[in-house]
């Protein structure tokens, strides 16, 4: 059984009011699952509905249309088995790195001892252990990013969800970031969903790659690029990586709908070549 099954998933929004009103669709019959231990990013122009169905699966909305399982259950609301990294940190500004990095523990009732040793656990794994009782203002943006992270897996949940976790910082933090990250997971195996708008990203850090557009997914591309993948600067010759980064530019920027005589495989299969 799949980690998580996006099933049949609709969105429908009604803007405004009256004789004015009108409903607009925000995704249509969007499918794909999730395997344990996988990296999957989504990619795709503004607007495409990317942030949305993350939202319906980590359960801050609901469907119109469809359904989400998680874990063999039907995603109702939020829960423990998923967690959400945002593009900005969201930490609470008069709790320290640590409390922070606590506070999930604290709503899912963790006893404070087992909660400490928890929490000290992540705050290593992100390299900041020495900054433990810094208040946010005193976090750089990268260091507050790490600390949302760590939040995000110190209640250990099944899948991670990130919705542009890196698009706010410079570039050589964004690098630090995302090589970080493909440590975290080969310590962890976590299960991961990644939104990002960067192609580079996308082919870095994926096992996977579903590209969306006006709300439906286009393609699903599958990256054969062995882990560890080392960092972005020494990728960038690996020829894997030249083919799937322009395979990617290409579905974006093409007009007509993916077909079987694409460059990949339509979202109709399981995988692209």
């Amino acid at each position: 059984m799949a980690q998580l099954e996006v099933r049949n998933v609709a969105k429908t929004f009604r803007l405004g009011a009256g004789s004015r009103a009108k409903t607009v669709r925000a995704l249509d019959d969007v499918s794909f699952d999730i395997e344990r231990g996988e990296i999957v990013a989504i990619t795709g122009p503004s607007g495409c509905g990317k942030s949305t169905i993350l939202r319906i699966i980590m359960g801050l909305e609901t469907a119109s249309g469809g359904e989400v399982i998680s874990r063999g259950m039907k995603v109702t609301g939020c829960g423990y088995d998923r967690s959400l990294v945002f593009q900005h940190a969201e930490l609470l500004p008069w709790r320290s790195a640590r409390s922070n990095v606590a506070f999930g523990l604290e709503l899912k009732g963790v006893l404070p001892g087992v909660r400490d040793v928890i929490t000290d656990r992540y705050l290593e794994m992100v390299g900041l252990s020495h900054a433990a009782d810094r208040l946010p203002h005193q976090l750089s943006g990268g260091m507050k990013q790490r600390i949302g992270i760590a939040r995000a897996l110190a209640i250990e949940p099944d899948i991670l969800l990130m919705d542009e976790p890196f698009g706010a910082l410079d570039a050589q933090t964004r690098e630090d970031l995302q090589n970080e990250l493909m440590e975290i997971h080969a310590k962890t195996q976590k299960t991961i969903l990644i939104i990002t708008h960067d192609m580079d990203e996308a082919v870095l850090l994926a096992d996977r790659v579903i590209i969306m557009k006006a709300g439906r997914v286009d393609t699903i591309l599958t990256v054969d690029i062995p882990r560890p993948r080392g960092q972005l600067a020494g990728l960038r010759g690996n020829a894997e990586f030249g083919r799937k980064r322009l395979a990617l530019w290409e579905r974006l920027h093409a007009t007509e709908p993916a077909t079987s005589a694409t460059s990949v495989t339509p979202a109709t299969s399981s995988e692209a070549a």
